[in-house]
């Protein structure tokens, strides 16, 4: 089934140094950029991580130091990058959890300040945990009736989840041929930041979901303890994260 799209949407899925948002690093970036009219605009690319791979990573992706020694580095690649992902939505596997945060910190570390929220994400994963509960690799062969050969190559698993995602459109008719009811269908809860450390509560006020204060309002903490933004800030927290956490104080001082 062909995508029913209002805008051009991009599948991507990185392979990295680790797993790690705030620390490692991105080692090659595959990305589908599907137009309205169907076409498809792919583009593959390895990148210096500007750090050892080690090699437990290595073992997954096969990519060694010395496969990227002569490659950009993100920063080098970071603004056309974001020229050419400006007004696309997003898909991916697995990507709401790992590979959008990933991707946005990395463009923080380069002095890009990208801001995604008027996008819509589509994790295909969610979809398919949803209805069978299995692996990429089971996906495209329940799917698809394939074998992902080739599976954590960055373009492989790229063009893998596309082709699921029409699947499952064609398989369940649940499914609205829709970008915002799919990436509605496919999130796991709206949070404030990419890494899913700040969510909402009813009444629309961002709450941590995490720590001691998990379901406190963020800006409660920050007026009853004013030490938790400094320890956040300190912390070993995602970038985009922390500029989230600075806005609600901010905002939070400007109200008073």
């Amino acid at each position: 089934m062909k995508l029913n799209l209002k805008r051009p949407i991009i599948f991507f899925d990185l392979e990295t140094t680790g797993v790690n948002t705030s620390k490692d690093r991105i080692v090659e970036i595959s990305l589908v950029k599907v137009m309205p009219d169907g076409e498809e605009i792919i583009k593959t690319r390895r990148i210096n991580p500007e750090m050892p791979i080690p090699a437990e990573a290595t073992a997954i992706h096969h990519i060694t130091d010395e496969d990227v020694k002569d490659c950009p580095t993100f920063k080098q690649i970071a603004k056309s990058l974001y020229q050419f992902m400006m007004g696309c939505d997003f898909g991916g596997f697995n990507s709401n959890r790992f590979d959008l945060p990933m991707l946005v910190e990395e463009f923080m570390r380069a002095g890009v300040d990208v801001d995604f929220k008027s996008r819509k994400f589509i994790d295909v994963q969610n979809i398919f945990h949803k209805m069978e509960e299995r692996t990429l690799v089971a996906a495209y062969r329940f799917y698809c009736d394939k074998d992902l050969t080739e599976a954590h190559s960055a373009e492989a698993d790229t063009l893998a989840t596309y082709e699921v995602l029409k699947a499952q459109l064609d398989r369940y008719n649940i499914l609205e041929n829709d970008i915002e009811a799919l990436a509605k269908f496919s999130s796991r809860g709206e949070t404030a930041d990419y890494a899913g450390r700040i969510g909402y509560n009813d009444k629309g006020e961002e709450i941590f979901l995490f720590g001691k204060h998990k379901n406190v309002p963020v800006h409660v903490v920050f007026e009853k303890e004013p030490g938790y933004y400094n320890w956040l800030m300190d912390g070993d927290f995602p970038a985009y994260t922390k500029k989230v956490f600075s806005e609600i104080r901010l905002r939070t001082k400007n109200s008073k």
